[in-house]
């Protein structure tokens, strides 16, 4: 039988930067799934209620607490562990509290990652690497025209820039430091939509907020529901990273970067008041929403990703569409609220739910699925 992305990651060493966040936690999840061995290095998670406080602790080889921007205790751990491959998730991954902390967001999402690509020179580490970025590291100039991988980096917002600065660092320790280098592995960025999913309890994210407000019959407050984003499943981004990953594991060549956008299809680039009601269509609930009529900081209106890039050259696609991807998250939020699930039930249905994208994926003959 076929195991996804050719069973490349069966026994393979990998470190999850951020393993304690929504993304990791998931991705964690996954490589577990897939037979990899998992470490992580992460702050703490931020939430209680965070999928990562399911997960049980014998699932990772080792888990590291501490800051990616202490370079000596991220040296230490990398040179533990000896990853054969990082997915480099840790970052601040939120726009409202980049307004509130723009140092740490900077020094996170940029420093955190040069320290990491520092920590691999120095021990001489040959492993691959897949740095995760963001939709948002584009110049955004609101035509709504979907951002190709060749678009202008750029951001008028701290964390949009520290996203484009942690895609210039990347490229520019490529090219000074492991293009030529034979003690050193090759190097890649994911760029990825505006991703919702279970186990996300973030402030100021549009999913969280609407659990919030249907456990607690609160008032929903929408910043700006006519904006439009690129909505996407976890599952889609993780499912670029590891194709990507696959791609660095099986045909390294360290003379080149790839950098690749995992995007949903145009049919998902929907608007915020769009995402809303589909979601109480899978779980009708009684609240009102308000319009803030003076947001807190400001956001791009339009917002799209063009994939085409790694469908031509890694084979990847979307699996889900909109309708899918709302459904498949909101089940997991009304099981675990309405349902009273034990911790086992749902890690069982995450897992159920991994599964049932990988069928999908396969259904759809996508590469890493066959």
């Amino acid at each position: 039988m076929v195991k996804p992305f050719d069973n490349i990651y069966e026994g393979k060493r990998v470190l999850v930067t951020g393993h304690t966040g929504f993304k990791g936690a998931w991705m964690s999840l996954w490589l577990h799934a897939l037979g990899a061995e998992v470490s992580g290095y992460s702050l703490p998670p931020a939430s209680s209620q965070s999928l990562f406080s399911l997960l049980a602790p014998d699932l990772f080889r080792e888990s590291v607490l501490a800051d990616v921007r202490d370079g000596n205790c991220l040296k230490g751990a990398i040179a533990r562990i000896r990853p054969e491959i990082i997915f480099h998730l840790a970052a601040q991954p939120l726009v409202g509290l980049s307004y509130k902390q723009p140092l740490d967001t900077f020094t996170t999402n940029a420093l955190g990652t040069a320290l990491l690509l520092e920590s691999l020179r120095d021990i001489k580490a040959e492993c691959a690497v897949v740095v995760v970025t963001s939709d948002k590291c584009y110049r955004n100039d609101n035509s709504g025209i979907p951002f190709k991988e060749s678009d202008p980096l750029g951001g008028s917002d701290v964390y949009s820039m520290s996203k484009a600065a942690t895609e210039l660092v990347v490229s520019s320790w490529h090219s000074s430091f492991f293009k030529n280098n034979a003690d050193l592995g090759a190097l890649a960025t994911g760029r990825a939509g505006n991703v919702v999913g279970g186990g996300d309890y973030a402030e100021d994210r549009i999913v969280p907020d609407l659990v919030r407000s249907y456990v607690s019959k609160e008032a929903l407050v929408l910043r700006r529901p006519h904006a439009t984003r690129p909505w996407q499943h976890v599952l889609e981004s993780l499912s670029g990273y590891l194709s990507l990953g696959q791609r660095l594991l099986s045909s390294p060549n360290k003379e080149e970067l790839l950098s690749f956008n995992f995007g949903p299809d145009p049919d998902a680039e929907r608007s915020v008041q769009e995402l809303v009601d589909q979601w109480g269509q899978e779980w009708p609930s009684e609240f009102s929403v308000k319009t803030d009529s003076q947001p807190a900081y400001a956001e791009a209106y339009k917002l799209g990703l063009d994939h085409s890039l790694a469908t031509a050259t890694l084979g990847w696609k979307p699996v889900w569409d909109f309708a899918k991807t709302v459904k498949s998250t909101a089940e997991w939020y009304r099981l675990r609220h309405e349902g009273s699930a034990s911790t086992e039930m749902m890690v069982a249905f995450t897992r159920s739910q991994i599964a049932s994208y990988v069928a999908d994926a396969a259904a759809k003959k996508i590469s890493w699925a066959n």
